[in-house]
């Protein structure tokens, strides 16, 4: 039977892919969006009798938006960690309190499932292979955020509304709204451009990666499951396998390539690192990556080369909102 889905964020990164993935299943979609990096990433869906447009910011929205909805997805967020320290108040605001705001309209309007896009960034820097119920320890303001979020979310699932938040590993792979501000996708920027794999210093920090088309696919597989089996639970989203240390992840993307692993560094060494464990997803849905580091890589490497992609400045978040904020954009 058909949903309707409401995805905050729906233009972005993944929002336009999770969109598209409703869409394909025969679900209705309306995507609520500030539309920061424009609305070229929905353009395709414009014609869609499924699809609804709402430019809108989550922390003022009228609640009339929940109307004939039945599963709430909530994407809308400062992006990443960077971009959460350019404006730390703006980002609280948006990430934790616009996201708490979303699932308290969702409950009252009688919405029966709200799905949280949380992120593996809450486990700071730790030893070991940390499961949901290790201890969090968010070191920048956009993982404070998310521990924040799932802190107000997860309390009001009570029967007849389900919620579940989705610890995201980082994402990578092609979407209409590219990002090459993430690690596998810029890496496979900087090969093609230059020839080296530009890499975070010291590239021994450990991270979850996870295909965009796949992050997709666990808020489907969320969005179906029994309520009894997701309410009121957080699921770390990724797979064990995909667990790299960013050196040997630069190695994969430039063999991926086809071309010969030479680093090039930057930044300070990262103070984030953190192993994490993916069992609790499989066992409860069923749920496993399909995708891998190297078929992401070879995807972005391909569009690159053929001219299909190209790297605009909308295509690194930090870089855009310093300019939407030099043009007068008030994130506030």
């Amino acid at each position: 039977m058909s949903r309707r889905f409401l995805i905050t964020g729906g233009a972005g990164y993944l929002g336009s892919v999770l969109t598209r993935q409703a869409l394909s299943g025969g679900d209705r979609v309306r995507v609520v969006d500030r539309l920061f990096f424009g609305k070229g990433s929905l353009a395709a869906l414009a014609g869609s009798p499924l699809f609804e447009l709402v430019e809108a910011d989550i922390r003022d929205v009228p609640a009339s938006v929940m109307e004939g909805v039945d599963v709430v997805v909530d994407l809308a967020a400062v992006s990443n960690d960077p971009a959460g320290e350019l404006d730390p108040e703006a980002t609280l605001s948006i990430n934790h309190l616009g996201r708490n705001r979303i699932a308290r309209m969702a409950r009252e309007a009688g919405v029966q499932r709200y799905l949280l896009a949380s992120s593996c960034s809450v486990y700071g820097f730790q030893d070991g292979i940390l499961g949901e119920d290790s201890p969090v320890s968010p070191l920048t303001t956009y993982a404070t955020a998310n521990v924040r979020a799932e802190e107000g979310c997860l309390p009001l699932a009570r029967p007849g509304f389900s919620v579940t938040a989705f610890r995201f590993a980082t994402l990578f792979g092609l979407s209409p709204r590219m990002r090459f501000d993430i690690a596998v996708n810029g890496i496979a920027l900087s090969v093609v451009q230059t020839g080296r794999c530009r890499v975070l210093r010291d590239g021994t920090q450990w991270r979850p990666f996870l295909h965009v088309a796949d992050a997709a696919r666990a808020f489907m597989a969320g969005a179906a499951a029994a309520p009894e089996v997701v309410s009121g639970k957080v699921f770390n989203a990724g797979g064990d396998g995909l667990n790299l240390q960013l050196l040997d992840l630069s190695k994969a993307v430039a063999s991926a390539a086809g071309a010969a692993w030479d680093v090039e560094w930057y930044g300070d060494p990262d103070n984030r690192s953190y192993r994490v464990s993916f069992g609790r997803i499989a066992a409860a849905l069923g749920y496993r990556p399909t995708l891998s580091v190297e078929a992401g890589a070879r995807e972005i490497v391909a569009a690159l080369r053929s001219g299909a992609l190209t790297a605009g400045d909308e295509c690194f978040t930090v870089r855009w909102y310093k300019q939407l904020i030099s043009r007068g954009l008030v994130l506030r």
